[in-house]
């Protein structure tokens, strides 16, 4: 899903599973980058998205795209979303800021606490990115957690007409200039022969 607001885009994706037919995962890819292709390179662009990945606890090879702040191992899903980032020139908001480990949990089951769930945006945008993390005590879906970014976007101020009254200066006006206007204004009107009353 891709949303737009002003020259902002939102877009929410979800990978398929690891289970599925590789064949359906490296569609999800190619359309991703199909939509993010379609985005000017000088739009803000956030993703986010349940990319059933994991881009592991350290940067390694990609200190470009990962802030460094993670944890677990990357695996093969977690390299493909760090692969886009980095072909997009965005960065994974979610690994940007030092965290407790229950605030980088994004997929929470008996099984395993694992960060599935990322935040992406463009690099020129990073500045914007306040913070990132995850809200323990929401849950999305009864599996997911709720990831939130904090964004300070200034909105563009319109410039605003001035409307300016003209001012009089008397400092100007003269008694050869007051003998002037008081001719004129005496004067009777002069219409035009199709505009007679």
């Amino acid at each position: 899903m891709c949303v737009v607001y002003g020259d902002d885009w939102l877009t929410i994706a979800y990978t398929p599973q690891a289970g599925l037919d590789e064949e359906v995962r490296r569609r999800f890819w190619e359309d991703l980058d199909e939509m993010v292709r379609g985005i000017p390179h000088t739009e803000k662009i956030f993703i986010g998205g349940d990319f059933n990945g994991h881009i592991g606890a350290t940067s390694r090879g990609y200190d470009d795209v990962h802030g460094g702040f993670s944890f677990g191992d990357r695996n093969e899903g977690g390299t493909s979303l760090l692969d886009f980032a980095r072909a997009f020139d965005l960065v994974i908001e979610s690994s940007s800021f030092p965290k407790k480990r229950e605030h980088f949990v994004t997929f929470c089951s008996s099984v395993a606490d694992i960060q599935i769930d990322y935040l992406l945006c463009r690099k020129f945008g990073k500045g914007l990115c306040t913070d990132c993390k995850v809200i323990p005590s929401e849950n999305l879906l009864p599996l997911h957690r709720l990831l939130v970014m904090n964004l300070e976007i200034m909105r563009k101020r319109r410039k605003r007409e001035m409307y300016r009254q003209h001012s009089i200066k008397w400092a100007a006006l003269t008694e050869a200039k007051v003998q002037d206007l008081g001719v004129k204004l005496k004067a009777p009107l002069k219409f035009p022969n199709d505009l007679r009353f």
